[in-house]
């Protein structure tokens, strides 16, 4: 089985120890990044990360976060992958900084793809070795390249 992730992840959205005083800071720099070309006037993006926040945190604990959100005019899934220094607070359940962020857009009437996405996201950040290599990689290709080249145990 292909890994959904293989390929969800451009090169260039990749950003390895950025510097965000805050959680809404680090969504607008990731915001700018994502925006589709030529969205009009205030960021869909931006908004659709913020209104998905305010029903809970995307935080999941073991220094984890998948904010995302579904975008009008979006034509298919992409994702950024951020590691924060220092970690932010996140309202992570474990009560935990966040360092390591994967953030997930889909089009807006994408459920079952979001779904199947974020189960998989899950499932490769419920892994200790691969939290573990993320959080000191050092050039965003490898971490690109490990983040499309992972599957789920069992899979191919």
């Amino acid at each position: 089985m292909v890994s959904l992730l293989a390929g969800l992840v451009p090169a260039g959205n990749v950003l390895l120890d950025v510097a965000a005083r805050d959680k809404r800071t680090l969504f607008e720099e990731v915001a700018r990044l994502l925006e589709p070309a030529g969205a009009p006037g205030k960021s869909p993006v931006l908004g659709s990360l913020l209104e998905r926040e305010t029903l809970g945190s995307t935080g999941l604990g073991h220094g984890i976060a998948i904010p995302h959100g579904r975008v009008r005019g979006l034509r298919e899934a992409v994702g950024a992958f951020v590691r924060a220094t220092p970690p932010l607070a996140f309202e992570a359940p474990d009560g935990e900084p966040v360092g390591l962020i994967f953030f997930l857009l889909v089009p807006e009437r994408a459920t079952e793809l979001h779904l199947q996405i974020l189960s998989e996201l899950v499932q490769m950040f419920s892994d200790p070795v691969m939290r573990e290599e993320l959080s000191v990689i050092s050039d965003p290709a490898a971490a690109r390249a490990l983040i499309c080249g992972w599957s789920a145990p069992g899979g191919t």
